[in-house]
C-alpha cells in the first residue's frame, strides 16, 4: 500500500517549530529567517513532505493558480510564448495552468468555466477572445483577466498587444519604398483583432505611397490554408510582386508554395512580408522579412498588468500597445530607403 501522505503537522513536530512556521516557509513571500527555512526544509525532505496546494487555497482563498489559455500552438510564436509567459509567472511565485482552446468564442467560453472551476487567481488570453457574458462574470468573482495579443471592445478588459497598425504601415512602406506595384495581402482570421489591425495599417501605409491591395485571398492562420491562398493568388492572369502575409507561420506555406509548386523566385519575382518574426524566421531557408513582436517586454508588461490587479493596487481597465521592429531580410528586394 501507497504511504500516507505526510502533513505540515508532522514536518513542524520533526522540525521543532510551530505548524504556522511551516505553513510560512512554503508560502511564496511570506516572513521567515534563512536558519528556519532550512530547519523546516530539512525536515520535510527527510519525510517526503509536499504542500497541499489546493488544500492552502480553500483556507487562505488564494491558489497561486493563473490560468493560461492559448490557441495555435502549430504557429510557431506561441510556444515561445507560453514558455516566457510561465516562467515569469513562476518568478513571481505562481504555478501555472496551460488549457487549450480554438479561436472560436462559443469554444473558449467552454475552456473558461472548468478554469473557474480551479479557483485561478488570475487568468491570460492569448490570442483569443470572450464574450461579454463570461468576461461580466470574472469580473463578478475577481477574477482578473489580461489579453496577449489580443484586443476586444469590451471596456472592461485589460489588452498587452503590439502595435499592430504601425507592423502593417512599416511593411507596406518597404514595399514602395522597394518600387513594387501590384501588392498582394493574405488575411488571417477575419474575426481576429490582430488581423484587423495588420490590414488597417497596411492599407493605410499603401495609400500614403499611392498604392492599393490588388489581390487578397485569406489563410485564418493556417499552414494549409494559407498554402490553398497562394496557389490562388499566384495562377492567376495578373499575380502580385510582392505579398505581405498575416502572419509568419503562413508566410513559410506561402513562401514553399512559391518556390517548390510554382517555381517562382523570391524576390526577384515576388517579395515576401510576415509577422511576428518567429525564431524560423531567421533561418537561412526562409530568411524572412518580418514584423518583430517584443516578446520579452509583451510578457512583462502582462505579468505586471495581472500582477497589479491580483494585489488590488490597480483596478481599472489597460489598454497597452507596444511598438516592434521591422527586421529586413533577403525576402524582399531593399532596394530603397525607408
Amino acid at each position: 500500500m501507497p504511504n500516507e501522505r505526510v502533513t505540515s503537522l508532522e514536518v513542524a513536530r520533526c522540525a521543532g517549530v510551530s505548524q504556522s512556521a511551516v505553513s510560512r516557509v512554503f508560502t511564496p513571500g511570506a516572513s521567515v529567517s534563512k536558519a528556519m527555512r532550512d530547519k523546516v526544509l530539512r525536515a520535510a525532505e527527510d519525510l517526503g513532505y509536499r504542500p497541499n496546494i489546493l488544500a492552502r487555497a480553500m483556507i487562505t482563498g488564494r491558489s497561486r493558480i493563473i490560468g493560461l489559455v492559448v490557441a495555435y500552438l502549430e504557429n510557431q510564436f506561441y510556444p515561445e510564448v507560453v514558455e516566457r509567459l510561465s516562467v515569469a509567472l513562476q518568478n513571481k511565485g505562481y504555478h501555472v495552468l496551460v488549457f487549450m482552446s480554438s479561436p472560436t468564442v462559443g469554444d473558449v467560453e467552454d475552456v473558461m468555466r472548468e478554469i473557474l472551476d480551479y479557483q485561478v487567481d488570475g487568468i491570460v488570453l492569448a490570442s483569443v477572445s470572450m464574450s461579454s457574458v463570461l468576461s461580466g462574470k470574472c469580473h463578478e468573482h475577481g477574477i482578473p483577466v489580461v489579453l496577449f495579443n489580443r484586443e476586444q471592445d469590451d471596456a472592461r478588459m485589460c489588452t498587452v498587444t503590439s502595435d499592430n497598425h504601425l507592423g502593417g504601415r512599416m511593411i507596406a512602406a518597404r514595399f514602395a519604398a522597394d518600387g513594387h506595384r501590384h501588392i498582394g495581402y493574405i488575411a488571417g482570421l477575419e474575426e481576429a483583432s490582430t488581423q484587423r489591425d495588420r490590414e488597417a495599417g497596411f492599407r493605410a501605409g499603401l495609400a500614403e505611397a499611392g498604392l492599393e491591395i490588388t489581390a487578397r485571398q485569406r489563410g485564418n492562420f493556417v499552414y494549409a490554408d494559407a498554402r490553398t491562398a497562394a496557389f490562388e493568388m499566384f495562377t492567376g492572369r495578373d499575380i502580385p510582386d510582392a505579398v505581405f502575409v498575416c502572419n509568419d507561420h503562413m508566410a513559410f506555406a506561402v513562401m514553399d508554395v512559391l518556390r517548390s509548386k510554382l517555381g517562382l523566385r523570391i524576390p526577384e519575382d515576388v517579395a515576401v512580408a510576415g509577422f511576428d518574426d518567429t525564431p524560423i524566421a531567421a533561418w537561412p531557408a526562409y530568411d524572412l522579412t518580418s514584423y518583430r513582436q517584443p516578446i520579452n517586454r509583451l510578457v512583462a508588461a502582462t505579468v505586471d498588468m495581472l500582477m497589479r490587479r491580483i494585489e488590488g493596487t490597480q483596478t481599472e481597465p489597460e489598454r497597452v500597445k507596444i511598438a516592434g521592429d521591422l527586421m529586413v531580410r533577403s525576402s524582399t528586394r531593399n532596394t530603397g530607403e525607408i
